[in-house]
């Protein structure tokens, strides 16, 4: 781990209620320790990282109060033990509602551009208060939520301490949104094995690697970097018709029909289901997904065509993808339950 400092520019957008607020770019000073080759982490202006936030939020991550009837918290939806994702194909709100999409893993999301399997969220801030007032999650609103957490003395003082102010909805938002911004995922055995640890990996791993990387196969050109991901959005081929239309329902553009956000694929081993509707539950589909090309969708990347790859190349591949397991992410007591 590194300490650093940054001075950074980004755009703050929050959203209460029905109310849509855009600030002017703010230049921002950030200071928190990431893992070694990770750039700095950006944060809004007015929502620095800091200790007593990260532990406020930390508290109200794991509150199953914040939702309407008490049933749900953030983590219900997002496990440590399963890198913060979710178990099921389609996440369940409160009172079980059914949900539209599968939960994505909260792993490095500070660093990502745009948040939701659309992106239509600008920041960590407003996808935080759209899952806790939508309908089909945990169905709350900006009033309840400050009503039940003043009722508390240990939320009025760490409310205190963390923002100077007895709770509210907003400031909530941003505790939550602290915590989420430290929940960073950079010691797998991959890593380690790039930081000169050439006994990290197996052979097998290794051959994996190599194709992964490879002009072959193309997956680094949509999960590359350090975060294995481009942050863009694609269609995959995973339907021919798309009921839900993804990046569509953000721009109106009919060529982001089917198109959904890259995920990361650090401890993708510990995600499934994948893809935006849980559709492909192991590895192995995942892989053989890609292998045969997809289905023809008139949106689908290019890059997404039959590789011809052998069993034993799929094996190394599969064996590759486990590499990308962070242990100590997902028992860190620090971002456990407190």
């Amino acid at each position: 781990m590194q300490a650093v400092v940054v001075l950074c520019v980004c755009t703050l957008v929050f959203t209460i209620g029905c109310d849509h607020a855009e600030a002017p770019q703010d230049v921002v000073v950030s200071e928190y320790p990431v893992p070694s080759g990770f750039p700095p982490i950006s944060t809004p202006r007015d929502n620095l990282i800091t200790d007593a936030k990260i532990s406020l939020g930390r508290l109200l991550f794991y509150d199953a109060q914040l939702s309407r009837d008490g049933d749900l918290s953030c983590s219900s939806c997002h496990q440590q033990a399963r890198a913060f994702s979710d178990t099921i194909s389609v996440s369940r709100g409160t009172q079980s509602e059914i949900g539209l999409r599968n939960a994505p893993p909260i792993i490095n999301a500070a660093y990502s551009r745009s948040w939701f399997w659309d992106g239509r969220a600008r920041s960590l801030e407003e996808q935080i208060i759209g899952a806790l007032t939508s309908p089909i999650e945990m169905a709350s609103d900006t009033a309840l939520i400050a009503e039940r957490l003043s009722q508390s003395p240990n939320y009025r003082n760490a409310f205190t301490q963390a923002f100077g102010t007895s709770p509210s909805a907003r400031d909530a938002v941003r505790a939550i949104a602290t915590f989420c911004r430290v929940l960073l995922s950079g010691n797998s055995r991959f890593d380690r094995y790039s930081r000169g640890d050439s006994s990290a990996l197996s052979d097998a791993e290794k051959r994996g690697m190599a194709l992964f990387f490879s002009a072959r196969t193309h997956c680094s050109e949509c999960h590359g970097g350090v975060f294995f991901s481009d942050f863009d959005f694609h269609s995959i081929g995973i339907h021919s018709h798309y009921y839900d239309r993804g990046r569509y329902y953000v721009t109106g553009n009919e060529h982001d029909i089917g198109k959904f956000k890259t995920p990361t694929l650090r401890n993708i081993a510990l995600t499934a289901p994948y893809m935006n509707d849980g559709t492909l539950t192991t590895l192995d589909q995942v892989l053989q997904h890609y292998n045969s090309g997809g289905k023809p969708f008139i949106n689908k990347d290019p890059r997404i065509r039959p590789l011809g790859l052998t069993s034993a190349e799929l094996d190394d591949l599969r064996a590759f993808l486990h590499t990308l397991t962070d242990s100590m992410f997902i028992t860190n007591p620090i971002l456990a339950k407190p």
